[in-house]
């Protein structure tokens, strides 16, 4: 048995000769790692590893789909709410084996954590007790990296709000920004933004950094809130299907939020996708609009999230500019809407839905609650009511997109 009288007494010159000193005491690998499980150090002279621990080294950071089986397990969830050490059993499906954690806090906040890789042996309760120093006396250490990167980050959050408003002119003097602040650049960029229902508490904030910096689906290149909007710069992993990217970026994150800290609700979009960095502004304004469309039309396009794939939706504002002025009307829409409002009918809407079904009779029947032949009577009578020709593809555009319009100006 191991006695452990002052372990970490006097000074340590970095926290890479800190992690050594545990891994001699405790004889097994250590590592580690920020809050958002980006790893800080870990010891070098390891004679035996696991694939987990292998590419966290490689990477600097921790796998995704090992976070992820952390939380499934409890083990993180553990260890955000306790300053013991927790055991944590192997994962073989992620290449992790057996260990045993502990969190590093300052007051009531975790700003870090240590891992014990278990190889020949299992710890014993007194290697627990001093796991549990380890963490206590890594505390300065590791919070004096976090205030540095606090610091940093209040810079790099002035800068992305002069990209987010239009304040840096030229790319040339954008792209000298990001390499003095040492921030990563992208061939293709977009803004995503998330809406929450309420306005966000610092514990939720907390909640959704952890849940950006571990993502490993996009690159994470800026970030910032306001009121109830985080707001992303994100580049795909890949260019081949950026959109893709995101979607499943997206639908992951509200997943996760629901999942792990019960908050659900959440609403997104992303605007274009741009190569030179002066569109940011231009990107943030498509993401809210994106925003702004799904809270005008919540059943057509829920599922929505990014600015290219808006459709007709995307030319609303203009449209309607255009109409206030009395650039355009259209007879036929005002003759079936006249129409409705004496007979009390519902061509208007048949015709929206027939047109949201993509004109298939059996499917608009369906959402009508009506028979086929019923409907098929509707749409002569829209025709006829209306003048217009539903054989013709411009006609039918042109109306349904007036009907749209009228609702959105209604919104206003």
């Amino acid at each position: 048995m191991m006695h452990y009288d002052d372990p970490f007494r006097g000074n340590f010159d970095s926290l890479e000769e800190f992690a050594d000193r545990i891994s001699d005491l405790l004889q097994c690998p250590i590592t580690i790692e920020d809050a958002n499980h980006r790893l800080i150090a870990y010891s070098a002279h390891d004679d035996y590893t696991d694939p987990a621990r292998t590419a966290t080294i490689i990477s600097r950071r921790v796998p995704e789909k090992v976070i992820n089986s952390l939380w499934k397990q409890g083990a993180i969830p553990a260890l955000l709410s306790s300053r013991d050490p927790v055991r944590v059993a192997s994962i073989s499906e992620v290449g992790l084996g057996s260990r045993v954690a502990v969190s590093i806090w300052k007051n009531d906040e975790v700003i870090g954590f240590i891992w014990a890789l278990e190889t020949d042996r299992a710890l014993s309760k007194e290697d627990m007790e001093l796991l549990k120093k380890a963490a206590k006396a890594a505390k300065n250490k590791v919070l004096q990296l976090h205030m540095r990167k606090n610091k940093k980050e209040e810079r790099v959050q002035e800068f992305f709000w002069k990209l987010l408003t239009g304040h840096i002119a030229t790319e040339e003097e954008i792209k000298e920004s990001f390499k003095a602040m040492q921030i990563p650049t992208a061939p293709l960029f977009s803004i995503i933004v998330f809406r929450f229902a309420n306005e966000m508490t610092r514990e939720i904030e907390k909640q959704i950094s952890y849940l950006l910096q571990t993502t490993q689906q996009i690159q994470l290149l800026l970030y910032t809130t306001d009121q109830s909007d985080v707001i992303l710069l994100a580049a795909p992993k890949t260019a081949n299907q950026p959109l893709q990217e995101f979607n499943c970026f997206i639908e992951s994150f509200a997943t996760k939020m629901k999942e792990r800290f019960h908050i659900s609700s959440i609403q997104s979009g992303f605007g274009g996708i741009y190569e030179t960095y002066t569109c940011i502004e231009k990107s943030y304004k498509q993401a809210l609009t994106v925003l702004k469309m799904k809270e005008k039309f919540p059943a057509q396009i829920h599922s929505v999230h990014g600015y290219e794939q808006l459709g007709i939706y995307q030319f609303f504002d203009l449209l309607l500019q255009k109409k206030q002025q009395g650039e355009f009307a259209n007879s036929a829409l005002r003759k079936l809407q006249l129409y409705d409002e004496k007979h009390h009918t519902d061509l208007v809407e048949t015709f929206e839905i027939f047109f949201d079904r993509d004109c298939n009779v059996n499917e608009t029947a369906k959402a009508l609650n009506i028979h086929p032949n019923t409907l098929a009577y509707r749409l002569k009578r829209i025709a006829e009511i209306g003048e217009i020709d539903l054989h013709d593809i411009n006609q039918k555009v042109k109306l349904y997109i007036d009907i749209k319009l009228a609702k959105y100006e209604a919104l206003h």
